[in-house]
């Protein structure tokens, strides 16, 4: 009589970012599910501490692996230590990230840098890696963390941060391309005003604070929603009603005028360099 089969292991979620915000609520939610998790961020006791009580509370397996993605080739460790383990990645949530409310030359070119190696280049270099297999297994989700600030022209401040999620909302669109038929599923997110600590670590909170709550949606309400579009295939989503209607301004107005509106509001967010 042969052995019994061993059970399948749970699929494994990969989250960068996780120590807070959007990236916990990301944890939270795979581990409700029944997902394994890796979760990556700098703050080890953070991590740590999430992993253990996600664990506690679903039955499932979920470990830290600290690192800072603006690193060169920082997704090259993270993902040796997922391999170390003898695991695959089912579900590779794109989501750290900061900005940088100076003006580009405000600040020392190495902040910059850092910025893109942590928002595009190892973002890119994570999902190089897991995509291969996902293809392989016919099923995997690659879930990348955009903004609304995606569908906005540039303004003074924050110079980067358009490009880098404009380019997160175009890279989704070619990858759900050219992963169409493979069982790989695409989405990328992009949230407006969310309650984290997004603000606080960019030093515009007392700004941000003023801004109507009408206006910010939990994390929480940001993950359901882009788990029930990448669950039916959607590539691009925009949370929230009044984020869907600001998108639809965004755009159908004539970009002189929109940039002429959004350098007036933006300007607040813009701190002195």
């Amino acid at each position: 009589m042969s052995p019994p089969a061993a059970s399948a292991p749970r699929p494994l979620a990969l989250i960068t970012g996780a120590s807070a915000g959007i990236g916990a609520a990301f944890a939270r939610a795979y581990a409700a599910r029944g997902h394994d998790l890796a979760l990556v961020a700098r703050r080890t006791d953070r991590l740590q501490a999430l992993a253990a009580e996600l664990a506690a509370a679903h039955g499932i397996d979920a470990f830290a692996i600290p690192a800072d993605l603006a690193g060169f080739e920082a997704c090259e460790g993270v993902l040796a230590a997922v391999a170390s383990r003898g695991r695959s990645v089912e579900v590779l949530v794109n989501n750290a990230g900061f900005s940088i409310a100076q003006s580009f030359v405000g600040v020392p070119w190495g902040r910059q840098r850092d910025f893109l190696m942590t928002l595009v280049v190892n973002a890119c270099g994570l999902a190089h890696g897991v995509i291969p297999g996902m293809v392989e297994r016919r099923r995997g989700s690659i879930v990348n963390v955009g903004s609304m600030a995606a569908f906005a022209p540039g303004v003074a401040g924050h110079s980067l941060y358009p490009g880098a999620k404009s380019l997160m909302v175009s890279w989704s669109q070619s990858l759900a391309a050219e992963l169409k038929g493979t069982g790989v599923k695409v989405t990328v997110t992009c949230p407006g005003f969310t309650l984290t600590e997004f603000a606080e670590v960019n030093g515009t909170k007392t700004v941000m604070d003023a801004a109507p709550r009408r206006f910010f949606q939990t994390a929480e309400q940001v993950v359901a929603t882009t788990l029930a579009a990448n669950d039916r295939g959607q590539v691009v989503v925009v949370p929230g009603l009044h984020n869907k209607i600001a998108a639809a301004v965004l755009h159908y107005t004539p970009q002189p005028l929109l940039i002429a509106i959004l350098s007036r509001a933006s300007a607040k967010y813009h701190l002195e360099d």
